[in-house]
């Protein structure tokens, strides 16, 4: 079946934010389409953290659309620009990774996407490559292609100058390094998240600069975690993991709000807008419930990730534990090992899984999520004894649980 260059911009236009210049990309698409050569599509990943979650899936996902279309897609590990540290949306300077660091979180990154995207044809790149072979003096003739008053444009760059707070001179590399990968590639397109705008648009000043066609620029919306307010993150617990169990993943996609699930709709799946739009219409006017549209997203997220046998389970084990408010079947049991009498409740959610921090032990204990043999336990410093044989059934929200054997050391 052969899609139109109308079809294809439908396709790869869907829940964008930017697309600089919409006329741009219609251009390339139809040179494509009468050579035959697919247009290169480059998405930059600096391996910060060991994990994806849904919220890196969205640019993932907008990757695959080109894919399918018969376009080249280059996944770039940034090894080079992850020793600068990405400023983007820090009011202090990034600390900057170690080469190990960098290594561990690479080979992780390189087993998650292809979740989505396909290993036969997605180009696996790192920019140390030509960054790292770049001497002194190239450095100087790059840096001399961008002003500091350009720099300064950059929204987090300019509140940190103006409230007299640091900047690094080697975090003004940064965007030039991510430019000058686009200049290497010879990029067609450039997909990142909205905060990302002025470094796509940078690759596209640099490729002039380089007597190179401009990229276009394309952003996708940064997705808000479950709280529905801060943006996806790990370090916030508001996530979704991309290897997150069936089980976790559906129950974690069940609390989203029903106003944010049509934006997970929207990002997250490819049905189509217009579906979307009927869908949510249909909500609206009474003739689907929330939940059940909510389900449907749940499940096909985990039919993705994992298959449909993992989404049928764990949709039945959600009612089964939610509807009929029974335990899961299957709790962990986790046993931690302690020298004291006694040990703070918040440091047993951490030892146990069961929270990511001290600090997110004691949030959720301070709001009421936590729950130890039934009870509620909602003072932050709450301690429990150690070396009873009988293991604690600790609860945190609805979806975290594990018997716990806290063993005393002698």
């Amino acid at each position: 079946m052969t899609v139109t260059i109308q079809q294809q911009m439908q396709i790869l236009t869907k829940g964008c934010v930017d697309v600089v210049p919409a006329e741009a990309l219609e251009k390339k698409l139809l040179r494509s389409a009468e050579s035959g050569e697919p247009l290169t599509i480059k998405v930059g990943f600096d391996p910060s953290a060991p994990d994806l979650h849904l919220g890196h899936t969205v640019i993932i996902r907008k990757m695959r659309h080109f894919q399918q279309l018969g376009h080249r897609v280059i996944f770039l590990i940034g090894d080079f620009t992850g020793l600068i540290g990405d400023p983007t949306g820090k009011n202090a300077t990034r600390p900057q990774l170690t080469q190990d660091e960098i290594e561990v979180n690479a080979a992780t990154y390189r087993r998650q996407i292809f979740k989505l995207l396909d290993p036969e044809t997605t180009v696996v790149d790192f920019n140390s490559k030509w960054l790292g072979q770049l001497g002194s003096a190239d450095w100087i003739r790059l840096a001399a292609k961008v002003t500091v008053a350009q720099m300064l444009e950059r929204d987090d760059f300019r509140k940190r100058y103006e409230a007299q707070k640091p900047i690094a001179l080697h975090e003004f590399l940064y965007p030039l390094a991510q430019a000058y990968d686009s200049v290497v590639l010879k990029c067609d397109v450039e997909l990142g998240g909205t905060d990302q705008l002025f470094n796509l648009l940078m690759g596209r000043h640099l490729m002039r600069e380089h007597g190179l066609e401009p990229q276009v620029a394309m952003t996708l919306p940064l997705l808000e975690g479950l709280d529905g307010v801060e943006k996806m993150s790990k370090s916030l617990g508001n996530y979704v993991a991309v290897e997150e169990p069936p089980n976790e993943m559906f129950g974690k996609l069940m609390s989203v709000s029903d106003d944010l699930m049509w934006k997970y709709w929207l990002v997250l799946t490819d049905r189509p807008a217009d579906a979307i739009e009927a869908m949510k219409t249909d909500v609206s006017e009474g003739r689907r419930h929330p939940m059940d549209v909510k389900k449907e997203l749940a499940r096909s997220m985990v039919e993705e990730f994992h298959d449909e046998d993992a989404a049928a389970a764990a949709e039945a084990e959600f009612g089964r534990v939610f509807s009929g408010r029974k335990l899961p079947t299957n709790i962990p049991e986790v046993e931690i090992t302690v020298e004291m009498p006694t040990i703070l409740l918040s440091k047993v959610l951490v030892e146990a899984g069961l929270a990511s921090s001290n600090s997110e032990a004691r949030r959720l204990m301070s709001q009421g999520g936590v729950k130890v043999d039934g009870e509620g336990a909602g003072d932050p410093k709450m301690a429990v004894s150690t070396g009873s044989e009988k293991p604690l059934l600790i609860q945190v929200g609805k979806r975290r649980i594990a018997n716990v054997t806290i063993v005393k050391t002698d």
